[in-house]
């Protein structure tokens, strides 16, 4: 008796229908169920998403241009971790406004101009304070 649902084998140009074991085709998820596991995944951990040494090299940069002529800053690698926390905690509230904002125009996709919308709600601070 059959079974009900084949095995599906994907023959690769390595193999030749007389190889013994032939390589099985991977499963395919139906759409958003990957993505809905991603986002059950990164909500559930806390780590940084952010690298942190291209963060560092930014905060660094950003700090050359601030600083008065002839000084230089120094920097302790907690205050780059504080400012990474804030700046990783700033872009997910503005991608959850912006999100909010696709939502409200009946749309699934994120797109530049929820961003904005959302930044020009916020006013002027961009809810810093």
């Amino acid at each position: 008796m059959p079974s009900p649902t084949p095995n599906r084998l994907l023959l690769t140009p390595n193999s030749s229908a007389g190889d013994p074991l032939p390589t099985r085709q991977r499963r395919r998820y139906r759409p958003g169920t990957v993505a809905l596991r991603e986002i059950r995944q990164y909500q559930a951990n806390t780590k940084l998403l952010l690298l942190k040494l291209p963060f560092m090299r930014l905060v660094r940069e950003i700090g050359l241009n601030c600083r008065p002529t002839g000084k230089e800053f120094r920097w302790q690698s907690q205050a780059i971790q504080a400012l990474q926390e804030a700046a990783e905690a700033f872009m997910v509230h503005l991608f959850e406004d912006a999100q909010l904002c696709a939502v409200h125009a009946k749309r699934v996709t994120l797109m530049q101009k929820d961003i904005q919308l959302a930044r020009r709600i916020r006013g002027i601070w961009g809810g810093l304070g």
